[in-house]
Order: C-alpha cells, then structure tokens, then sequence
C-alpha cells in the first residue's frame, strides 16, 4: 500500500462528513476555549471527536506540514506575513466599481477545440486561468478580436471571468509577482465582471488554514478592485462564523457589490448543499442593502438563492461539458433537462451541438424561475371565509392539510375555508 508523504495529514476520517461543521447540532470542541484564534475562528463544531482543530494536523513530519499550521513556526510566520494577519480589517479598501447588468444563466466556454463557428450568445463566462499564462505571468491575448478568435465568441459579448478552477491553477495565481499589471490588462481588455479565486476552505486542517485562504480571497479581490476591475468576492466557508464575518466585511464595505460561490465540488454535496444555501441567504439578510450573487454548480437551487439577493447568475458548465461528450440535451413533459447520447462523425464541429446545449439549458432554468416567481393575485380573488360553518367555528390552522377528494370527487380550489364532517 502507498504511503502518504511525512508532510500530509495522516489520520483518515472514513466518513468525512463528520468533519462538517455545525453549531446548531454539535457543542464547541472542548479545547476551543483558550485557543488565541477564537474570535476569529468562532470555534470548531463536528461530530468528530477531536480536541480542537489541531487535532487536525497529524502530520508525521511536522516541521514540513505544507499547512498554515503552527506546527511548523518557521512557515506560520510566513503564511502570516504574507497576508498581514489573519483579520480582515487591515485589507485595503477600494471604491466601488458597479456591476453589469447579467442574466441569470451564463454559458461557460472552456476552449474552442472541435468548433469552427462561433458561439453567438451575448455573455459568456471564461477561465480567468486559459485568459493568463500562468507559467509567464502575461496575458495569453491583447485584444477583443484576438480574445474571440481564441474561443470562438462573438466579439461583442461581454465577457465574465470566473476565479474558480483547481488548486494547484489558483495557488500559482497567488505566487505571480506581477498581478497587478495582469490585472490591469485585463481591465484593458473590457472584461465585464471577474470572481476572486476561491480558494479552499477544507474541513480537515487547522482553522489557522481556513482563516489564511479566506484572507487571500479577499485580498485578491482588493487586488481586482483597485486596478478597475468589477469583482465578485468569493465567500467561501467552512463555519456559520466564517459566513458571519464575511457578513460583517460587507455590511461595512459597500464596494461590496456582488459575492460569488461554487457548488461543483464540497459545497454542493448531499445535504452539505442545504446548509450552504442557508447561510448565504443569511448572510444577505444581514447585509440589508441588496446583493448580487455569481454560482457555479448548484443550479436547482437558484429559485432558493433568489428570494434573498437582488441578481443571481449561473455560470452555466453542463452544457459546454456535455457537448464534448456528444450528449444532446431535451425537455421532458415536465421540464426536466435529460441527456441522449449524440454521436458525431470523426472530425466534425460541434458548434451546432454546443447552440442547441446552451438553448436548452437556459430555457429549463427560466421556466423554473418563471414558475417559481410570485404571482400577483387580482382582488377578491378567493370567496370571503365565513366566521362559522355547520354551527362550527372553523380551525384553518388544523383542516389545512385534509384531503377533501374523498367527499367531494375532486379537490376545492381553497381548502383552507371547508369544515369536513363525517356522513350522518
């Protein structure tokens, strides 16, 4: 069997989800209490068992933990000063830059392989990671014509770049020198909205861990901000007090225009999606001013995000995905997207695949939305409920929920105002 390195964690949690966190089910670990980074970090609250949270770090070799982990001294310093400590408070402020005018599904555009047309569609979203060489540190293209060309859409569509992608890819983000003269010619280039790299926020490290990549996602996008760039602050969390601050940072920053999350990986698992959805929609209420709200992944709950955040856009990945995989997307009778295996001869585009894709998606999610919107109802719409039926007072609050197809053939179009009786 392999060996994990000396520097990697060794101890294994067989059922990962026990490391999720969650105040409202689990007691504050026990070692939290005298932990210097408790106001920050609000505690650890799992089904795990452990201490604390550097019961998380059992690395063998603990002078080459590659974790913000105390210990490893030598490194913590480092990872510190290289943010200026773990508070956001001291992260630069920058002016308001607005936010384009999106609409709620975006299509992704991942390269221009097996596609001779363009893809006329009037936004499209871009790895922020193929529009720069990270091994150059310089801007793959130069202008509008060129950033067409190169993945095959229209010149004129305004362009989002998404933070989002691999470790590996937003770790060597970090480590350019030179970001903000990239970023500068991206601002040149016209790019309409940019998310901030999400960074991650795992579940079995140090908190000290967690608390660095959220400082770095906001100093990146301190970083957007300040050169002219619209941005999207990614908020990543692994606690109910990680999405308090971020609540906190935005209530008191009103550059803060607009937030970006991803449910493609850890965020959207099993229930973990739920839990997410919640405390984004808190944290909206606690920022009372409105919100816009850039995803990725996550799509069935956009209904869900929409009732708390004035705007929120899906970058769309499925049908750009599925296309390459020669799937061809339907409806089914109740508004379903399916996919049917679509296979193409050897060396065919596949721009008309990719159109029919990207129509299909966008037309499911805005049916949902439209069904999912309030109606406005038209006066007197329902019959005035009498005060007494049957020589009975009525109780709504406990008919509510009885079938009445029994006894009637066929259910009333309010049942709330009905008193069932048996038959005599």
């Amino acid at each position: 069997m392999n060996q994990r390195p000396t520097y990697e964690p060794s101890r294994h949690f067989p059922q990962p989800q026990r490391l999720w966190d969650n105040a409202a089910q689990h007691a504050t670990s026990l070692g939290c209490a005298t932990c210097l980074e408790l106001p920050l970090c609000g505690g650890v609250h799992t089904d795990a068992g452990v201490f604390d949270c550097s019961d998380l770090c059992s690395c063998k070799a603990k002078n080459k933990c590659d974790m913000v982990c105390r210990c490893n001294p030598a490194q913590f310093v480092a990872r510190m000063r290289e943010v200026g400590g773990l508070s956001f408070d001291n992260a630069p402020r920058v002016p308001a830059r607005g936010l384009p005018d999106l609409p709620p599904v975006i299509p992704f555009v991942d390269h221009r392989y097996r596609r001779a047309a363009l893809l006329d569609e009037p936004v499209v979203a871009l790895s922020l990671y193929d529009v720069v060489n990270l091994a150059t540190g310089e801007v793959r293209i130069s202008s509008r014509e060129a950033l067409a060309h190169r993945f095959r859409i229209a010149e004129r569509a305004t362009v989002i770049l998404s933070g989002v992608d691999k470790d590996g890819l937003i770790e060597r983000w970090w480590e350019l020198q030179n970001r903000p003269a990239v970023l500068a010619a991206l601002a040149h280039l016209g790019v309409a909205l940019i998310t901030a790299p999400n960074y991650s926020v795992l579940t079995d490290v140090p908190r000290t861990d967690n608390l660095h990549a959220m400082k770095r996602i906001l100093l990146s996008w301190t970083e957007m901000a300040a050169v002219g760039l619209r941005s999207a602050l990614h908020v990543n969390g692994r606690t109910e007090h990680d999405y308090f601050r971020w609540a906190n940072l935005i209530s008191s920053r009103p550059e803060i225009e607009a937030i970006a999350f991803e449910f493609a990986t850890g965020g959207g698992r099993g229930s973990r999606i739920d839990w997410h959805v919640t405390q984004l929609c808190a944290l909206a209420d606690r920022v009372k001013r409105p919100l816009a709200l850039v995803i990725r992944g996550g799509g069935r709950k956009l209904h869900e995000l929409r009732r708390s955040f004035a705007r929120v856009s899906l970058i769309e990945t499925d049908a750009f995905c599925r296309t390459l995989h020669r799937r061809r997307a339907y409806l089914t009778e109740s508004g379903q997207v399916k996919w049917a295996k679509f296979p193409t001869p050897v060396g065919e585009a596949v721009d008309e695949l990719l159109a029919h894709n990207v129509a299909v998606i966008r037309s499911a999610y805005e049916a949902r939305i439209e069904a999912t919107s309030p109606l406005t109802l038209p006066a007197r719409a329902f019959p005035r409920r009498a005060a007494y039926r049957d020589g009975q007072p009525a109780q709504s609050c406990l008919l509510r929920q009885l079938d009445m197809a029994g006894q009637a053939r066929s259910v009333p179009a309010e049942p709330q105002g009905i008193i069932s009786t048996t038959k005599p």
